[in-house]
């Protein structure tokens, strides 16, 4: 159905969405998830703005609170486009792990149109993108990939 309406909001309320919420009880709720929240690190550097989703290592899911571990982005057709602005949430959430004296040397990301997710490492200031794009179709992939993020991420 997502696929078929075709919206931004669609994909990230029918297939986005119910995967993250999926990984989560996989990891016997021990990371909490956030969708549309917004990360105020830095607006003088244009470091502020709504994340679309925001996975965090902390239990609490009330509020935000670090560390924040991993970015999803999603983006209505083109990946490469949400590429920067993921980067840039990935940069954020690293300072935000900072200031609250949780600071952790790799912050993970994703750009995803729902059907198709690529995936980023923010390893210290380097940027590492994964070349290969994953299809919605080999969902357990997918997860796999995620699971094993939020792990190395300990």
């Amino acid at each position: 159905m997502a696929l078929a309406i075709s919206t931004e909001k669609a994909r990230s309320e029918l297939i986005i969405a119910p995967v993250l919420v999926e990984l989560r009880k996989l990891l016997n709720y021990k990371i909490s998830l956030f969708s549309g929240i917004e990360l105020d690190v830095d607006s003088q550097r244009g470091l502020n703005g709504i994340c679309d989703f925001v996975i965090s290592r902390s239990y609490e899911q009330l509020f935000l609170s670090s560390p924040i571990i991993t970015i999803v982005e999603a983006k209505n057709e083109n990946i490469k486009g949400g590429l920067a602005q993921c980067i840039a949430e990935m940069y954020a959430a690293m300072l935000f792990n900072e200031k609250e004296g949780n600071a952790t040397s790799i912050i993970y990301g994703a750009v995803t149109t729902g059907s198709t997710w690529k995936f980023i490492e923010l390893h210290n200031e380097m940027v590492f993108i994964d070349l290969d794009e994953y299809y919605i179709d080999n969902v357990g992939k997918i997860i796999g990939i995620l699971v094993k993020m939020i792990g190395k991420s300990e």
